[in-house]
């Protein structure tokens, strides 16, 4: 049997990985980028596992000139400078590699696919198979029978293993040598590689096959069209260099003896447990920490991923457990227990307590019992007994001390705990210190469970629920049933966690200044959102159902269609093979489709779209796809959500996920009903009152963004058009385009609007292009008169960019921060990532913060004013509401003082609003 030899191409592996996370880079506590490193590693061990080498290396460029550049200065000149957080991770990748015993390969003057081409040429082809591990096309001209390659799992979508058979055929040519004469053709931007004029892959790729060699072809010049002709004579000279810059050289001397020093080997456990531990890879830690050995020991001898012989029972992190510490957790089994304990919730300022229950849904969820905790390591734990009459009983004991004004209540996701305990007539008053949300304003990039904040401001490992309850799905145990003494260690631990994280966090929120957001905004919005939650929405699942038959018959039509226009009669239009094979092999809508990693044709909604004029099949394709979606997300899903208990959807509403401050909602996700198209609209007419004696009443801010980038900015000209009431988006055309404003047209009003709000989001004059379906040139233009209309504005982004550079961070009108850690990049991409961040993150935090205040505001008073009308959903700048109908003139006037008056701005808020039957209507 063959040895199996797995090569890495180090960089660009990480470069791979580092641009998968660069819209929500991983940190670690110390702030950190360990986005790269995680990527890198991860990809590697991924290897490891689906190949089972029995001999590995990385190979890492050198930094500094190569041979290369030595015959071609120009190469690689124009490339970016490489980002700060790739520098700093090199050195922290090695130092992991060394541990996981995985063999460092690098030499001075040459490239890492040198280093692989030497590697895999010089392994013996009886003796080993080679899997080059890169995202690299350029290996392609390494490849055998004995050498193959792996590009990294991208997406989604599982590795891809490509053969030399495969590597020929796709660009048809008869060995994988041949490539590098298609390179040198072709040239290579990424690397200053200049190819022959008006030669691109697949005329390069065409005249290879036809003419099998650079050198044969040269000899057929004169059989080229005149033009290419031209463009060759004038390549002559150029041709010979390109070929050597691209050629892989395969013959360095290493010193390397391949069977020997290659071989697979344990990890060095001593080295690498403190280095995940630092690095704070937690899923790694699990995988590789049962080979930390208590004890020195010989390790079972093969893969890398074999353990010690004598495992210990487990994992032993330097992180500190509840067998570290002297804790006094008691079990208040009695009446006088639980007296004692309100007696000493009732002398404290604060007290931490938990909630553990039946379940995760907190409409239907039962009590098991409560935690307290008091102070640092003492806490105590109620049981709460299943016969709902006797729960109700034990649980209403605590009403007092939880509705005191004076006390303060410590927990983590509260908002759950307050949902289980309104299911026993319990309101919970007086300050609330969420620990999740306090961190979500310190790092609202980061994660914020329990485990994660208690291991790195504790630098403790809480109990899993699995040691109690199993792992998750169907076999997973309940909480009612585990043993009296390992719940109390496990509740009354979260509890004590929360209220220690408590001291830790309220600190830090002073430290940046934002105490004042979290009492102010986050805090009072708990109530508010358990409150909506709580109170659900109507769902008409009757019609719902109906409208679903329709749009199932609408799609057996559709499908029908479809197949006559393809004219294939069995054609799966949910297969994106055979639809791109129909697409463009059979009706050739177009020549120059989109391949994907498989090598079939994309069919996505983004290609699709691009030949929506080519041939009417399309439309009814993306049609046929809308209605699918709209069937399986919501007509089909919607009803399943009702809850049985009261009949109602009752979403989940988050706080503490999107950065920018927004809340989200899943269960149904109702930030994603379509409102745009026709069949999207039926949707919303499912959401009706909860009665006949009720009303839905939509309030939506008109605008605000663009109303934020007024005030923000100070641009006279946009606040004038504000102050005057105009349509801003005529106005804006009618400034960009010159005319007078009552002769601006649909298409001026409509580019002028995605103007004014990719403006918000930082768009390039590339990006207006693709939305408007214009040249760049026409876009760029359409950017330059509006700075020039909007100077004010334009002086507001360079402002925000700059503050950015000079503080690490941005600020919304109400003090909530977004840090931007690459705003001071050298590399071009990865700052300007951060730069529109810089832009949006203001205005967009601060509208989501304005209907935050609006919706603590308007709570309020429907609470003072004891009205029966409720506040049940939030979307985006959308509030929607209940109503009792003899109510409607009183709540419409609280909504809409309360939404305007939510912030003091130079131009007016304004609130548009409908009522309606159902949401469709009211919207």
């Amino acid at each position: 049997m063959k040895k199996r030899l797995l090569l890495l191409d180090a960089y660009a592996l990480i470069y791979r990985a580092y641009y998968a996370f660069i819209n929500r880079p991983m940190r670690n506590s110390k702030g950190l980028n360990t986005s790269a490193i995680y990527g890198f590693i991860r990809a590697t061990l991924d290897a490891i596992k689906k190949f089972e080498p029995t001999h590995v290396a990385v190979a890492f460029d050198v930094s500094g000139k190569t041979f290369r550049n030595d015959i071609y200065p120009e190469y690689k000149a124009q490339r970016e400078e490489t980002p700060e957080d790739i520098k700093t991770s090199v050195p922290i990748i090695k130092n992991l590699l060394e541990a996981f015993n995985i063999p460092i390969i690098e030499k001075e003057g040459f490239e890492a696919d040198d280093i692989i081409g030497t590697i895999a040429t010089k392994a013996n082809p009886d003796e080993f198979e080679v899997i080059m591990m890169t995202p690299d096309k350029d290996y392609g001209q390494l490849l055998r029978d004995n050498v193959i390659m792996a590009k990294p799992a991208r997406s989604g979508n599982d590795m891809e293993i490509v053969t030399a058979k495969e590597f020929c055929e796709k660009y048809d040519i008869q060995k994988p040598e041949q490539f590098i004469d298609i390179l040198a053709l072709w040239g290579d931007v990424s690397d200053n590689i200049k190819g022959v004029n008006k030669v691109g892959e697949k005329t390069a790729a065409k005249l290879i096959s036809q003419y099998g060699s650079i050198d044969n072809l040269l000899q057929n010049i004169d059989k080229l069209s005149p033009s290419q002709k031209k463009n060759f004579e004038e390549a002559r000279d150029l041709i010979p260099l390109n070929k050597k810059l691209v050629s892989i050289v395969t013959d360095i001397d290493l010193k390397l003896d391949i069977d020997n020093d290659l071989k697979v080997s344990p990890p060095k456990t001593e080295e690498l447990i403190p280095l995940l531990e630092e690095l704070e890879f937690r899923t790694l830690l699990k995988e590789f920490g049962a080979s930390k050995r208590k004890e020195q020991g010989q390790y079972v001898q093969g893969s890398l991923f074999d353990m010690p012989a004598n495992k210990p029972e487990r994992p032993t992190f330097n992180l500190k457990t509840i067998d570290d510490f002297d804790v006094d957790y008691r079990i208040a089994k009695s009446r006088d227990d639980r007296a004692k304990l309100i007696d000493e919730l009732k002398q404290c300022q604060e007290f931490a307590f938990d909630t553990e229950t039946t379940g995760l849904d907190p409409i239907s969820a039962e009590l098991v019992g409560l935690s307290f905790a008091i102070k640092t390591n003492k806490a105590w734990w109620v049981s709460v007994p299943k016969n709902q009459d006797e729960a109700k009983s034990i649980v209403q004991e605590f009403a007092e001390v939880f509705a005191n004004h004076n006390i303060g209540k410590i927990g983590q996701n509260i908002k759950f705990d307050m949902q289980v305990l309104l299911n026993y007539d319990i309101e919970i008053k007086g300050k609330l210190f969420d620990t999740m949300l306090a961190h979500y304003l310190l790092e609202p990039d980061a994660r914020h469970n329990l485990d994660y904040l208690s291991e790195i401001y504790l630098n403790y490992k809480p109990i899993s629920i699995e040691e109690l309850i199993g792992k998750k799905g169907k076999s997973q145990g309940n909480m009612r049933n585990v043993d009296p003494e390992l719940i109390t260690r496990y509740a009354c631990e979260d509890a004590d966690l929360a209220y220690q994280l408590k001291q830790v966090l309220f600190e830090k929120l002073q430290g940046q200044g934002l105490t004042e957001l979290y009492f102010k905004l986050e805090e009072p919005l708990i109530e508010v959102l358990t409150h909506m939650e709580r109170n659900g929405v109507t769902l008409d699942s009757q019609s719902l159902k109906e409208y679903g038959e329709m749009l199932s018959k609408q799609l057996v039509e559709l499908e029908k269609e479809i197949r006559n226009m393809a004219g294939v009669p069995d054609l799966n239009i949910s297969s994106p093979k055979q639809l791109g094979e129909v697409l463009f092999d059979k009706l050739k809508i177009a020549t120059d489709a989109k391949l994907t990693k498989t090598k079939q044709y994309s069919t996505n909604e983004e290609e699709l779209q691009k030949y929506i004029d080519k041939h009417p099949i399309v439309s009814k394709i993306l049609e046929f796809r809308g209605i699918k979606k709209l069937l399986s997300t919501y007509i089909e899903t919607l009803p399943l959500l009702v809850n049985k208990k009261t009949g109602k959807i009752h979403t989940s509403f988050n706080q503490a996920v999107a950065s920018t401050g927004r809340l989200s909602s899943n269960n149904p996700n109702l930030q994603n009903i379509p409102i745009r198209d026709e069949n999207g609209r039926e949707i919303r007419k499912a959401f009706i009152p909860s009665s006949e004696e009720h009303l839905l009443l939509s309030a939506d801010y008109s605008q605000i963004e663009l109303r934020l980038m007024a005030h923000m900015s100070n641009d006279q000209i946009m606040l004038e058009a504000f102050e005057k009431g105009e349509d801003i988006h005529a106005a804006t055309a009618a400034k960009i385009f010159k005319v007078p404003l009552n002769e601006v047209t649909r298409e001026q009003r409509s580019k002028a609007k995605t103007a004014n709000f990719g403006m918000i989001y930082g768009i390039s004059a590339f990006g207006l292009s693709q939305r408007l379906g214009i040249s760049r040139t026409e876009a760029k233009e359409l950017i330059d008169g509006y700075f020039d209309t909007y100077k004010g504005v334009k002086a507001y982004m360079d402002q925000c960019v700059a503050e950015a550079r000079e503080r690490g961070f941005v600020e919304t009108i109400f003090g909530r921060k977004r840090f931007l850690p690459d705003i001071n990049s050298n590399n071009q991409v990865v700052r300007g990532l951060a730069e529109r961040n810089a832009i949006n993150a203001p205005i967009q935090g601060s509208a989501a913060d304005i209907i935050k205040m609006a919706m603590i505001n308007v709570h309020r008073e429907i609470i003072s004013r004891k009205l029966k009308s409720k506040m049940i959903i939030q979307v985006h700048d959308e509030l929607v509401f209940d109503v009792y109908k003899p109510e409607l003139d009183e709540v419409k006037e609280v909504v809409k003082r309360c939404m305007e008056g939510a912030a003091s701005l130079k131009v007016p808020l304004e609130v548009d609003m409908g009522i309606g039957n159902n949401w469709l209507e009211a919207h």
